[in-house]
């Protein structure tokens, strides 16, 4: 493995905190003009980039953040259906729900009160994980969304006659 400099160790180290090439750059004490080309390139660095990967894979066995697991949580919140956690009468969690299906429950409030005639009660909210974005996540990952569009052109267009070119 190539040696790096003390910029590239520097950048690495902060590239892992955020992900972000070009504020990596900056904070590693390169040019902030340059610092978005620097880092593209670092990245490209064979050295760096190998460097790169055995600190992630390292960092992810350390935290147990993988990519399985990752969307295997995904998938909890896409597909999970609210009936077998929440008590539509109640409003509340159900009791027989279990601790891994609890994982899509963002927030659960409950505010009590007394009426006009001072009878208990209770007012819930149950907030799940954005179905939504998970299925959206979930869907790009399985190339499903794309936000780039080939707009390749194979053969010329003239719009015009031969004079409009020549001026």
């Amino acid at each position: 493995m190539a040696k790096l400099t003390k910029k590239q160790e520097k950048f690495i180290e902060e590239y892992l905190i955020d992900l972000n090439a070009t504020q990596s750059a900056i904070r590693a004490g390169y040019s902030a003009k340059t610092a978005h080309q620097i880092g593209k390139e670092l990245l490209k660095r064979e050295a760096v980039a190998e460097v790169l990967e055995l600190r992630m894979a390292e960092e992810a066995r350390r935290t147990g953040f993988n990519q399985e697991r990752i969307l295997r949580e995904l998938a909890k919140i896409a597909f999970v259906n609210i009936g077998d956690i929440v008590d539509v009468n109640t409003g509340g969690v159900k009791d027989d729900v279990l601790p891994d299906e609890l994982a899509v429950i963002e927030s659960v409030k409950v505010k009590k009160m007394f009426s006009k005639n001072g009878d208990p009660i209770e007012e819930r909210e149950v907030k799940m994980a954005s179905k939504m974005k998970a299925l959206e996540l979930l869907g790009k990952h399985i190339g499903m969304f794309s936000d780039k569009f080939d707009v390749s052109v194979s053969s010329a267009v003239v719009i015009g006659g031969m004079d409009e070119l020549e001026e």
